[in-house]
């Protein structure tokens, strides 16, 4: 009687053990959360030097899984780049590299460094899937905001959406990528909606500015990649042009677990060789860098599809090719038009309240005859509703 009684003890032990075991973080898979829900954690590095770069892999390893290679002078360099893609895939790490190959022609084979393509091409195969695909340009929407960089005139903002998608979609370097499979990513603090349009497969929403709502920023990148049916993600980046440049560690920790939590597939920690000069890891210090630990811990301990995420269920409809920055509400209207205008104070208001009753699960998305947000959404706000 004993040997039945001992295992059917192993039984039920083993069975009640099993949700735990599925819900446990698989790490070197690089999912952070487990079956479809992926999620990357990682940091950009912007050295120059093989020696800076090893430097912060070694640093972040154990505690994440991405690396964003964004210097242009390693890209430069076949030898550079091919040996800190072996170190960081070696390391067990995925990457994004800042590449713009086509240098102004629609030629790659007229670029200033024709191994580009070839390299391309081939690094999905060379580093076993760890090679996600190309970070190019950079704020293409903040530009447009604060400097005009792209339209500097429009008759209005119909005309200014058209001519900023055209301009994004113009860029030699995008079309080379999307006609080659080669996934696109970006970040940017203004205009998502328009900068999906133009091409990109993944906007990093910009948390930490001063100026920014972290849940109003979520809710306008999540909104527009939810509808064109893209993936987002998140940057976490600096506060201030000076020192210590960003906010705290708990800051930091705030906005990269409200990311996770409203289901970025990426977390992105921003980090610059140029300050501190006494910093071997650049910009990040101690603080940020435990930051880092403890948020990854965070998602260790929660992985998404066992302890759930906050889906934007809840949608707030702009009226079409409103190109409004948001941050503030005297904001630029794509950068050409002073605010406020016959609509913008309506849109604050109800903006603002509805981040208030609704929080993560708002999401804000535009008119637009392609997209039906009543049928991906429960509620649905109209811009100029009535919001009690």
């Amino acid at each position: 009687m004993k040997k039945p009684a001992l295992f059917l003890f192993v039984v039920f032990a083993v069975a009640a053990c099993l949700p735990l075991i599925y819900a446990y973080h698989v790490w070197n898979t690089g999912a952070r959360a487990l079956g479809e829900d992926e999620f990357n954690f990682g940091v950009t590095c912007g050295f120059n030097t093989t020696i800076e770069i090893k430097l912060l892999v070694d640093k972040v390893k154990n505690y994440t899984d991405l690396l964003v290679f964004d210097s242009w002078d390693v890209v430069r360099n076949e030898t550079i780049l091919n040996e800190v893609c072996d170190y960081a895939s070696d390391a067990g790490l995925k990457f994004i590299v800042y590449f713009d190959l086509i240098s102004g022609t629609a030629d790659p084979s007229m670029s200033a460094y024709p191994w580009h393509k070839d390299w391309l091409m081939t690094a999905d195969d060379r580093w076993s899937g760890k090679f996600l695909g190309i970070y190019l340009h950079d704020e293409l929407g903040g530009k447009q905001l604060e400097r005009q960089e792209y339209v500097t005139n429009a008759s209005d903002y119909n005309d200014a959406a058209n001519k900023f998608v055209a301009y994004v979609q113009s860029f030699p370097s995008l079309r080379w990528a999307r006609n080659n499979g080669i996934p696109l990513f970006v970040s940017d603090f203004g205009l998502y909606w328009w900068v999906y349009l133009g091409g990109y497969d993944t906007v990093f929403v910009e948390l930490g500015l001063l100026l920014h709502n972290t849940t109003q920023q979520i809710a306008l990148c999540r909104g527009a990649a939810n509808m064109q049916e893209k993936e987002w993600g998140a940057i976490i980046v600096w506060k201030t042009n000076d020192p210590p440049y960003f906010g705290s560690g708990d800051e930091m920790y705030s906005d990269m677990t409200a990311a996770y939590r409203a289901g970025a597939k990426y977390v992105l920690v921003f980090n610059d060789q140029r300050y501190p000069e006494n910093n071997p890891y650049g910009t990040l210090n101690e603080e940020h860098f435990h930051a880092m630990e403890e948020f990854y811990s965070y998602t260790t301990e929660h992985p998404r599809n066992v302890a759930g995420k906050t889906e934007g269920r809840v949608a707030l409809v702009l009226p079409r090719d409103y190109g409004w920055g948001l941050r503030h509400p005297e904001d630029k209207i794509w950068g050409l038009w002073n605010a406020p205008d016959d609509k913008s104070p309506i849109v604050w208001e109800n903006m603002n309240k509805l981040t208030e009753m609704y929080g993560l699960e708002l999401d804000i998305v535009f008119d637009d005859p392609r997209f039906k947000p009543r049928e991906k959404y429960s509620v649905v706000y109209v811009w100029n509703a009535t919001i009690t």
